[in-house]
Order: structure tokens, then sequence, then C-alpha cells
């Protein structure tokens, strides 16, 4: 099965905004609100938990102005959901195609084996995200929600848990597999289980990927995943001087 990758139609003029429209703004003045680092219009995790930012609404200036207010100037941040180029002063460092994914006919279901995960598993998780990449993955990522765990022979071998929460949503995230254990179907297992705990929550799964990630990409659709939108991950430089380079400038002045 392929996925085509194509604009989203543009909405109804009177339809109503979906919450998975801006995600990561709806959790951080939603479920995640405790973790938000917040000014005005703008919004972002702690540098420790996630690079995401947010903008209550990217068609409004006021917002790009209260994120470069957040972020401090000459700074490259990743902000997602823009349907228009950012307001001057603000330069493209690179974007990313992606995919958002909801589960329509996935088959939830927990795994005896999985284990949570916590904070003092994290120096593990890091090491499995360095040899896997599946995105990004802090020291303090695993607050954002419940993270589950494979072993073999004591190590952690696969994982899986949640980021993103918009209410009435969780976004599956950090599902990788240890390359001298693919094929065992244990990202299956686990995506399964994150997905049933989320369910049991009343809430429905959702995720993102890399448009160029076909692999997982058709993994997710095998397992009922579909297509709801294409998604830009765009990473922007704030207005202005890095603070660092002016504070460098100054001193060689000085001197």
């Amino acid at each position: 099965m392929s996925i085509r990758l194509h604009p989203p139609r543009p909405p109804h003029p009177e339809a109503e905004p979906h919450v998975l429209d801006n995600p990561a703004w709806a959790a951080l003045t939603g479920p995640h609100a405790h973790l938000a680092e917040r000014h005005g219009l703008a919004a972002r995790y702690p540098a420790d938990v996630s690079p995401f930012t947010a903008l209550a609404d990217p068609a409004d200036p006021r917002a790009w102005a209260d994120l470069a207010e957040l972020v401090g100037p000459g700074v490259v941040t990743p902000v997602t959901g823009l349907a228009t180029d950012p307001p001057d002063g603000w330069e493209r460092a690179g974007a990313v195609p992606g995919v958002q994914l909801v589960a329509a006919t996935l088959r939830s279901a927990p795994d005896p084996e999985a284990v949570r995960l916590r904070p003092e598993d994290v120096p593990e998780m890091l090491d499995l995200i360095a040899r896997t990449r599946p995105g990004p993955f802090l020291p303090r990522t695993i607050a954002l929600g419940s993270y589950l765990g494979l072993r073999r022979g004591g190590r952690l071998v696969a994982m899986a848990g949640e980021r993103l929460h918009p209410p009435g949503w969780t976004e599956i995230s950090a599902v990788c597999t240890d390359p001298d254990h693919r094929g065992q179907g244990l990202a299956t297992r686990l995506v399964r289980a994150v997905a049933a705990g989320i369910r049991a929550r009343g809430e429905t799964p959702f995720l993102h990927a890399a448009a160029g990630n076909t692999r997982a990409i058709r993994l997710y659709e095998s397992l009922g995943f579909t297509l709801r939108r294409t998604p830009q991950f765009a990473m922007l430089r704030t207005p202005g001087k890095a603070a660092e380079a002016e504070r460098a400038s100054g001193s060689g002045e000085r001197a």
C-alpha cells in the first residue's frame, strides 16, 4: 500500500478548526499546560523536554512577535502548521514534509511483556534513540506521557510512547527497534499497547512521520492508521542576531 502526498483541500470558510490542525498549541494550552513556557500567543516546551514551539494562530502577526520574544533573537526553532510564509525578518532554515495519521481501524491491545519505562531508564532510552534515530527524544521527553519498552536479556531493544497531547487525542511517538531485533513485530506490539493506554482514557491515538519515511508509513497504514493531513515541519530562524553573537561582537569591540 502506498500513500499519496498532496496538500489537503482548503477547509470550508465556515468550518471549525480541528484540534489536530495545531496540535502543539492545543497540547501546550491543554493537558501539557503544566510543562508550557508561554508568552502571550506563543508557547513552547522546555528545551530538555521537546523542541516544539507553537503559535495560537499562525496568521496572527502578534503570535509571531510573541514567539520571537519567547525564543530570543537569531534562534532556529521548529514551527508546525504553517499555511503561509512567516513574517518578514524570519528566515527559513529548512523544512521536512510530514504526514499526520489518525487511528481509524487500529486494533489496540495491552502487551504483557511490555514494561513501563521510568526516569531511571532514560539513559538506556537515549542510547536506543541514538542507534535508531526515530526523531527528537531528549533527557526529559519522558515527562510528556507513558513510555513502554521491550527487553531482551535485560537490554532495552524496542520502545514507543506518548508525545503531543491535545484534548481528546494523544500522539504515539519514539517508535523504534534495535536493528538487531527488527522483523519480530516488536514495534507493532508496542504501538498497539501504547494505543490501548490512550483509548483507556477515552482518547484517540494519532501520530506524525516524515513523508520520506515510507517504511514506517506502510507499517502504520497496515495497523489501521489513515492519512489526515500533510503538515510541514519548518525550521525557522527568529529575527535579529543571537545573543551569543552580540556578546561576542561586543567583547571584540571592547578589546
